[in-house]
């Protein structure tokens, strides 16, 4: 029997098998907006190109409704989040990102580190959640409140090389920087669960742990810095009876036994170009007590190959992935922009017709 979108992931998160493969998306404006004119659809119409796709997700979540908490620099072309983080616009020759810049803690000590202006728990709108859940009420409902993302997100305001520098030496501004941003996103996921009443099905976290040749940081500096902080999450979902996935990028399968004992469900983004990444290498070592949730690269034949190479190629991946159940046909990131249109509309039909059991 056909299965909702709802039931057809959790199926896949619980390692058990659904009617077909879900599907999920998530691209970068330009190639996205090509999509939305391949099928007519309208800029803005962000449901009609998902229900086209048969993407089985969505998300919702609680609606700043705060101050401006850091102001932008306009002579500068830089625009400034709540969390103060700069960004600029860098061009390419497919088209553009808002890349990270100035890094105003990269020198701060701790007190100024505490008194850094932070989006407050208290100045989110919760109350259209629940409606959100009703809306949605047939698909998979990610509802984290944040990714977490402490060496990124640490990264962002500090600059990479000082955020390692801080695991390293346990240096306490930085820390103290990832708990201030973990606590706020850990009690909006809260309250985001809270007013959901029961319409959320999964946390999506995330930590950038590897490079593409080998982990970022130690095992020794993972459980010491960061599973502490993410089993705070893990016990919240716990206590709401929801699944975790966490996204990690690179060579991340290191860190994934550990990732079981935390209480972790799903791994999301899996780059096959990875060491200790490819489709066959993870089924085999963690089929059956993590689910899966990525591995169509947006490096490989989908961004730089032929219509027939990039159905060849999520065929592939289906035909290891798929037996038994436990994964879920998405791409390792967002679709970039250099993705031809026609690569990315034979992808997502190549899941719909292969991908069903």
């Amino acid at each position: 029997m056909a299965m909702t979108s709802k039931e057809r992931v959790r199926a896949a998160f619980s390692n058990n098998q659904p009617d077909r493969v879900p599907i999920n998306y998530s691209a970068n404006p330009g190639i996205d907006g090509r999509l939305k004119d391949h099928f007519g659809l309208e800029q803005d119409d962000h449901e009609g190109l998902r229900v086209v796709l048969g993407v089985d997700f969505r998300s919702v979540g609680a609606r700043y409704t705060g101050p401006r908490l850091h102001e932008d620099i306009p002579k500068r072309g830089v625009i400034v989040d709540n969390w103060g983080v700069r960004r600029r616009r860098v061009e390419h020759d497919t088209g553009g990102y808002w890349d990270y810049c100035d890094f105003p803690l990269q020198d701060a000590n701790e007190e100024t580190v505490a008194n850094w202006p932070m989006p407050s728990p208290d100045d989110f709108d919760y109350s259209r959640i629940a409606d959100e859940c009703k809306r949605f009420e047939t698909y998979a409902i990610n509802g984290s409140g944040g990714f977490g993302d402490i060496i990124n997100g640490n990264g962002m305001l500090r600059g990479m090389e000082q955020t390692l520098v801080d695991l390293i030496t346990d240096d306490p501004a930085g820390l103290l920087l990832a708990d201030r941003r973990m606590d706020v996103r850990i009690e909006v996921a809260r309250r985001n669960l809270e007013a959901a009443k029961g319409g959320i099905d999964f946390l999506w976290l995330g930590e950038d742990l590897g490079t593409q040749i080998g982990p970022i940081i130690s095992m020794e500096i993972f459980r010491k810095h960061i599973r502490p902080r993410y089993q705070t999450y893990c016990d919240l979902a716990k206590a709401y009876d929801v699944y975790v996935m966490m996204h990690c990028c690179g060579s991340g399968s290191w860190a994934f036994e550990d990732f079981i004992e935390m209480g972790i469900h799903v791994v999301d983004t899996l780059q096959p170009e990875a060491k200790d990444m490819s489709p066959k290498y993870l089924k085999t070592t963690f089929g059956g007590r993590l689910a899966f949730h990525g591995c169509i690269s947006t490096a490989g034949p989908v961004a730089t190959g032929t219509v027939a190479e990039t159905v060849d190629y999520c065929k592939q991946t289906l035909d290891i992935m798929m037996p038994g159940g436990g994964y879920c046909f998405a791409p390792t990131h967002s679709l970039q922009d250099n993705s031809p249109t026609e690569n990315v509309v034979a992808m997502y039909a190549t899941a719909r017709a292969v991908g069903r059991y």
